[in-house]
């Protein structure tokens, strides 16, 4: 399985997004509530569930809270990865209303987003459950949203792939249409690996057994996609591969295909639509 060297779920790549995303919605200040509730009232409010699935982006809105005001006081009735169901209350805070209501949206935001995609893993992850095959995501994202969608898919069982374009060498079908074929491409990714001192994993994608077979004779790739290749071809494939790379199945892979694909004995499938088809969840957050 494919490590990482950029470890995304750290406290300071998560205040930076906070940041981000606050500058984006509050900008200059949130005059509505300035305009409206007097500097220094304090109430609570809770959050709740208007929906039913997978809980994910309880730790993302303690971040986010404490990011806008450290002074804010939570509870929590409910973490990540729990089932959620309609009227249920996932955490209560209290404090200032002015970082209350500031905090507001970005934690909705993130959570309904998040709990979308952690119940569309866990239910794809169902799907393949016995069959030895991992569920992978894509580079797929939302930009500028990228962390909370991978770290969804983390909390609903599935695997992250690369983070981005930094963290391994994932070589397309453009990757090797423009490098003149898979060998040009394995030997050039190779040399440059060498040449700036860099560890990373390759990955290869293939669109056929001969493409398969080359990528075999050149070596050197840590797995080997097999891109929409039919049930009948990506058997012949992992057969072929055997164990000398890991393999990895992708493209166009629905919920009526994906178990059929995971019995071709690959070791993961990518699914794009996890992260870019997921449908949010309801919930609320509501004065008490």
């Amino acid at each position: 399985m494919f490590v990482p060297v950029y470890e995304y779920l750290n406290p300071a790549h998560i205040s930076a997004f906070i940041q981000q995303a606050l500058q984006e919605d509050v900008g200059s200040g949130d005059h509505t509530s300035l305009s409206s509730i007097a500097a220094g009232t304090n109430n609570r409010a809770r959050l709740l569930v208007k929906d039913e699935g997978l809980l994910a982006g309880v730790e993302l809105a303690q971040y986010i809270f404490t990011e806008v005001d450290p002074s804010l006081k939570m509870e929590f009735m409910m973490k990540d990865g729990e089932p959620m169901h309609k009227g249920d209350i996932v955490l209560t805070v209290q404090g200032s209303v002015h970082s209350i209501l500031k905090a507001e949206r970005l934690v909705l935001n993130c959570m309904q987003r998040m709990s979308g995609i952690a119940t569309y893993t866990q239910k794809l992850n169902a799907l393949i459950e016995g069959t030895g095959a991992r569920l992978l995501d894509t580079r797929k994202t939302t930009p500028n949203f990228r962390l909370p969608e991978k770290w969804a898919v983390k909390i609903g069982g599935g695997v992250n792939h690369r983070y981005g374009l930094f963290d391994m060498i994932l070589l397309k079908d453009n990757h090797v249409d423009y490098a003149g074929g898979v060998s040009n491409a394995l030997k050039a990714a190779k040399n440059y690996l060498k040449t700036m001192g860099l560890s990373l994993d390759i990955e290869l994608e293939t669109r056929s057994l001969e493409e398969v077979k080359e990528a075999l004779l050149e070596g050197g790739i840590k797995r080997i996609m097999l891109d929409n290749m039919a049930p009948k071809m990506m058997k012949e494939a992992v057969k072929l591969i055997g164990n000398q790379t890991e393999t990895e199945a992708s493209g166009g892979i629905t919920e009526a295909t994906i178990r059929e694909v995971a019995f071709c004995g690959v070791n993961y499938i990518s699914v794009g639509a996890l992260t870019h088809s997921a449908k949010s969840l309801d919930l609320s957050l509501k004065a008490y």
